[in-house]
């Protein structure tokens, strides 16, 4: 799969852009604030009808104009493929494919897989635990289009469940048929996810600790766990017995929505005891095992997005990665970096073709 050219329209700091791509490696350099960053993702929204930095349509419009334009054309199996994602103040946002519009953005997720590595990844490690499980969301609904179905029936239900917790309580109310009926959906739901974040934490675990390894030279010992309160007893037991808990609070706090992936350093959390220079190279670790697992499950490579990756990391990490570019299939590849003679230089020692693009003062 590669992305043959993108067109923007009024998409962030863009007022209008084209780009042509080499099928192997693109490199986007310039000071910062230009846009390289922008333009990457540019690329996301394609693949996922959102932006990866700000989810709030409308601050993804170009200041001063009122709707946005992002066209990419695709080569994928040897067919043309054309999509365009489009927003206009006020107005849902549209996703077209070879000028179909979708039904169901969900219906989207997994045709033009895509992974990025982006320092904005450091809230995987700081933020709380729903990052962490958007992260697993995000990888599982790739490849499982029926899993993102679930996860959106469960969520609606969950938002419907909260509604009527604090709906009891402004009016001094309780209705336990009613609130069984959410209760029932939740645990039909919830039981369905669990078993396939399980599952697929059973297969990706292994591939993110030998990432770890290569990166790091097996120089530490790190660790990934699956937090979940359906580890211990069935949903439906859980909301039944939480539900004083749940009346008081007017939240529902038992089930999938509080799962987490515990990152841990030889034995300890690595938010607290990892060095920078750690915690990068376990998120990097965490993103090329979501691309191993991603190509190995939809036999596509997917496409890599390498935001700002040469500022963020020391010369033998960035010298690892694009080594694996060299070595292995990845496919296509976008970089952003904001020196153009440093970038080519590294790009240069890997045996493949490549484009830079010099934004701004460089150009």
């Amino acid at each position: 799969m590669i992305l043959e050219s993108l067109s923007l329209l009024h998409y962030k700091n863009f007022e209008t852009a084209t780009f042509q791509f080499d099928p192997k490696i693109n490199c986007f350099t310039g000071p910062n604030g230009i846009g390289k960053t922008n333009i990457l993702d540019a690329i996301y929204h394609l693949s996922f009808g959102k932006s990866y930095f700000n989810p709030i349509t409308s601050q993804n419009i170009q200041h001063g104009a009122d709707f946005f334009v992002v066209e990419g054309t695709y080569e994928k199996e040897n067919k043309p493929e054309k999509i365009v994602v489009s927003a206009k103040k006020g107005q849902k946002k549209v996703i077209k494919r070879n000028g179909k519009v979708y039904d169901r953005f969900s219906d989207h997720i997994g045709f033009l897989p895509l992974v990025i590595i982006s320092p904005a990844d450091r809230d995987l490690i700081i933020e709380g635990s729903d990052t962490r499980r958007k992260f697993v969301d995000g990888v599982i609904s790739q490849g499982d289009t029926d899993y993102l179905q679930n996860l959106l029936n469960y969520n609606k239900i969950l938002a419907q469940r909260n509604s009527l917790l604090k709906y009891f309580a402004a009016n001094h109310t309780f209705n336990r048929d009613t609130l069984d009926v959410y209760n029932e959906q939740l645990h039909t739901y919830g039981t369905h996810l669990f078993g396939k974040r399980a599952a697929f934490l059973e297969d990706f675990i292994p591939i993110f600790l030998k990432r770890y390894a290569s990166i790091s030279s097996g120089t530490e010992k790190v660790n990934l766990t699956y937090k979940s309160q359906l580890s211990e007893q069935d949903l439906l037991t859980l909301l039944r017995e939480g539900e004083s808990k749940d009346k008081m609070l007017q939240y529902t706090n038992y089930g999938i929505h509080k799962d987490d992936l515990v990152f841990e350093i030889d034995g300890h959390p690595i938010k607290k005891f990892g060095s920078q220079g750690q915690q990068k190279s376990f998120l990097i670790a965490l993103k090329l095992a979501q691309f191993d697992f991603i190509k190995e499950r939809s036999k596509v490579n997917p496409i890599l997005l390498l935001d700002d990756i040469f500022d963020k990391l020391d010369e033998q990490r960035v010298a690892h990665i694009i080594s694996l570019v060299d070595e292995e299939n990845f496919g296509q590849l976008f970089i952003s970096d904001t020196h153009a003679d440093r970038t080519e230089a590294v790009i240069k020692e890997v045996h493949q073709t490549y484009k830079m693009f010099r934004l701004g003062s460089e150009q």
